[in-house]
C-alpha cells in the first residue's frame, strides 16, 4: 500500500514549462539568439540547467549572463499563472489525511517553490522540499530521494515518486521506490505506474477512493 508521495515540481506538480519557456526565449533574444519555443521547451524539459548550457554553447554566450536574464526573467511572471495540476490538490489533501506526507525532489531552487506553493495555497500539503540548492546531485542520482526516506523514516514499499521525466522514473527506482510517470511521454524506463491525468493516481494508486 502506497501512503507517501514524492513529487517533481516542474510538469508534475505544478504546469510552468511555459513560463519557463518563455523567460529562457525572452532572455536568449534579449543576448542576440533565437531558437523555436517548441525547441526550447524540449531542452527545458530535460532540466532547465542543461537547456541554458546548450544555448549557451549554441550561440557562444557567456553562461552566467544568460542564466541570469532567465532568472530576471523568470521572477516577471506571475506565478498565479503556473497553476498546480488538476487533481494535484486533492491527491495531496488525500495522503495528509491519511497520515502520509508529501515531499518536493527538484532541481529548482527553493523559494520559488515556496512561492509556487504559497500562491496556490498548498503549502501546508507539503511536509519538505529537498533541492539540488542544498547541494545534492542532480537526478537521476537517488540521493534526495534517499535522505527524504531516512530523515521521515518512510517505507520505500509505501514511498511513490511521481515525475515526468526519465530521470526521475531512474532516481526513484535506484532508491528502490515505487515509481509513476506522468503525462503523454512514452519512456525506455518503465515505471510501475502511467498516468495522463493526476486524478487517474487516486483511482490507480489508491483504489477505492473515487
Amino acid at each position: 500500500m502506497i501512503r507517501h508521495l514524492l513529487w517533481d515540481l516542474d510538469g508534475t506538480l505544478f504546469d510552468t514549462y511555459p513560463a519557463i519557456t518563455y523567460a529562457i526565449s525572452k532572455s536568449l533574444n534579449e543576448l542576440g539568439g533565437t531558437m523555436a519555443l517548441n525547441m526550447i521547451d524540449g531542452l527545458a524539459r530535460q532540466s532547465i540547467g542543461h537547456c541554458l548550457e546548450t544555448l549557451a554553447a549554441r550561440f557562444k554566450l557567456d553562461p552566467n549572463l544568460l542564466h541570469a536574464r532567465y532568472v530576471e526573467n523568470y521572477r516577471k511572471l506571475s506565478p498565479a499563472n503556473q497553476a498546480p495540476f488538476p487533481g494535484a490538490r486533492e491527491i495531496c489533501a488525500f495522503v495528509h489525511q491519511n497520515g502520509g506526507r508529501n515531499i518536493i525532489i527538484t532541481h529548482r531552487e527553493i523559494e520559488p517553490c515556496h512561492i509556487l506553493l504559497e500562491t496556490h495555497k498548498m503549502s501546508a500539503l507539503f511536509d519538505d522540499i529537498f533541492s539540488t540548492e542544498q547541494g545534492y546531485p542532480r537526478k537521476p542520482s537517488p540521493e534526495m530521494i534517499l535522505t527524504a526516506l531516512s530523515k521521515y523514516d518512510l517505507n520505500p514499499a509505501e514511498t511513490l515518486m511521481v515525475g515526468d521525466r526519465a530521470l526521475d522514473i531512474q532516481a526513484g527506482q535506484a532508491a528502490g521506490v515505487r515509481t509513476c510517470l506522468f503525462g503523454t511521454a512514452y519512456l525506455s524506463v518503465a515505471a510501475e505506474f502511467h498516468v495522463q491525468h493526476l486524478s487517474e493516481i487516486l483511482g490507480q494508486i489508491f483504489p477505492g477512493t473515487t
